[in-house]
């Protein structure tokens, strides 16, 4: 059944929350992070191949253990956003979001009459048809967040559209991907890629949608705190495990 959405209280009082990309279809890494102490986490199925009943465990990994689950779907496609809502993901994260057509159209596909169109199941989310479904329906319009990527120079100069769609919860910045559709592929630190990243920044504020910054150095961490920046993905699970294991290996072997 549908969980009140931790994350998007935590937003909406002001808190600064701090999220992890999943990108091992592992239920139990979930739980370590929930139990790490993150607020939400982002479970990837843009580039990595999950299949539905591992996802639907991730999602209840995240539930046991307190986190607030979002799933980035591969697309704008509205019968992914429907399965993975209806599997129990407290929100979808839409990649490259370039144009106010694309935003309604996640919107729409994400909320429930009159404001949007998405699918009616008798799933778990509706407790197997126990449910009172105009309630259910009430109350997953308020609880599901609609979370967009920036990731290309046409999500830049239409970013006013984009964010004048009622319905966008979070805006997420992607300067790896912005760095390729500027030409300066892998160079998240190039002048114009970090330009695009602060007129997202800048537009959010102006429209009062949170920002989520991706910082990748403790001083791009401490300037977006200065600007009192709340919401922070901080890397994935991957790369996270990776620079554990070879620190561990590293101190291990200088003993």
């Amino acid at each position: 059944m549908l969980q009140s959405n931790r994350l998007k209280q935590a937003l909406a009082d002001g808190k600064t929350v701090h999220g992890l990309l999943c990108s091992l279809p592992l239920p139990l890494m979930v739980e370590m992070i929930g139990y790490a102490g993150y607020d939400f986490v982002i479970l990837d199925l843009e580039h990595v191949g999950v299949n539905p009943e591992t996802l639907e465990n991730m999602i209840r990994a995240a539930e046991c253990a307190g986190i607030t689950p979002l799933v980035r779907v591969p697309g704008c496609q509205p019968e992914v956003i429907l399965r993975v809502l209806d599997a129990g993901a407290q929100g979808v994260v839409v990649p490259h979001v370039r144009n106010r057509q694309e935003a309604e159209a996640i919107v729409a596909a994400s909320r429930y009459h009159p404001l949007g169109n998405r699918g009616i199941s008798g799933g778990r989310m509706t407790g197997f048809g126990t449910l009172d479904l105009p309630a259910y329906f009430a109350r997953a319009n308020e609880e599901i967040m609609v979370v967009a990527m920036i990731e290309d120079k046409e999500g830049i100069a239409q970013l006013p559209d984009i964010l004048s769609v009622p319905g966008i919860d979070l805006v997420l910045e992607g300067a790896v991907d912005l760095s390729q559709s500027y030409g300066v592929p892998g160079q998240m630190h190039h002048p114009e890629v970090r330009a695009a990243v602060e007129t997202i920044a800048r537009q959010c504020t102006a429209h009062g949608i949170p920002f989520c910054a991706v910082p990748r150095t403790p001083e791009q961490m401490h300037a977006w705190r200065s600007r009192q920046v709340r919401a922070y993905l901080l890397g994935d699970d991957r790369g996270v495990s990776f620079r554990a294991l070879k620190a561990y290996l590293a101190a291990m072997r200088a003993e």
